[in-house]
């Protein structure tokens, strides 16, 4: 019989609680980088400020030394991703990296405690920004908002990946293809695959059940959904250099139907 690796690791109310427990930290982080965002801050200091939050809550920072899977790419050398304009994911944060008003950043934040996993993401203006950045957010934003509101008794994984295409086409964006969501547990990524647009539906025409826990992360750009990946062997960008913007949230499936952990 043939394995089937995209199927989800469900998990028992016990470990749900548990991964509620990581995600509140992550969503304590988020909170304290949207108070640190502001013109003139390095990413390295809002990458500094994170870590130090999640180690005294007594856990360990996801992202921080994750394989990059490659022999010549160092792991990666920070507690968040940072990603600024055109970056799309997995931005390494840099003394040097000094956010300027206008911009626009997007923070990934992952934590472990107790053997399981909390990840959200969050993209925030510095100061004022113009109107297709804000529309951007805006949009994104709205994008995850549809795709939670998607999970419900008899849905399929599917509508979730619908849920936003739609939602960031009819807006005259697109959605990264290369990158997607995931299941999440005991460790980061686990299945299933969670895309952002209808990928061959016959391969993501499973039922949404209790137990299942997904991360589930629009990525939206302004221009085409084209991505290149730096030199650095991490840093993901637009391959036009539009915005992007990236938005994420932990959710557990359960009998009462979605539940927000990163909140």
């Amino acid at each position: 019989m043939r394995q089937d690796h995209n199927r989800p690791i469900l998990k028992t109310e016990a470990e749900i609680e548990k991964m509620r427990v990581a995600n509140k930290i992550v969503a304590r982080a988020l909170r304290l980088v949207e108070e640190m965002v502001r013109p003139g801050i390095s990413t390295a200091e809002i990458d500094g400020a994170v870590e130090n939050l999640i180690r005294g809550a007594g856990a360990v920072p996801l992202f921080k030394n994750y394989p990059s899977g490659n022999s010549e790419v160092p792991d990666f050398p920070a507690s968040i991703c940072a990603s600024v304009d055109y970056e799309v994911v997995h931005g390494i944060p840099k003394k040097t990296r000094i956010l300027q008003a206008g911009q626009i950043i997007s923070v990934d934040v992952g934590a472990k405690i107790d053997g399981y996993c909390g990840d959200a993401a969050w993209t925030f203006p510095v100061g004022e920004v113009g109107k297709k950045a804000r529309k951007l957010l805006t949009v994104t934003e709205e994008c995850l908002r549809s795709a939670i509101a998607a999970i419900r008794p008899n849905g399929r994984l599917y509508d979730i990946s619908g849920a936003v295409q739609r939602c960031a086409e009819k807006n005259g964006f697109s959605v990264v293809r290369q990158f997607v969501g995931h299941g999440i547990g005991a460790e980061m990524h686990e299945p299933p695959q969670v895309p952002n647009y209808i990928s061959r539906k016959e391969n993501y025409d499973m039922p949404l059940g209790a137990g299942m826990v997904l991360a589930i992360e629009p990525m939206v750009n302004i221009g085409g959904y084209e991505v290149l990946t730096a030199k650095d062997g991490w840093t993901v960008f637009t391959r036009d250099r539009s915005l992007s913007a990236h938005f994420e949230h932990t959710v557990a499936i359960t009998a009462n139907g979605a539940e927000v952990l990163s909140v």
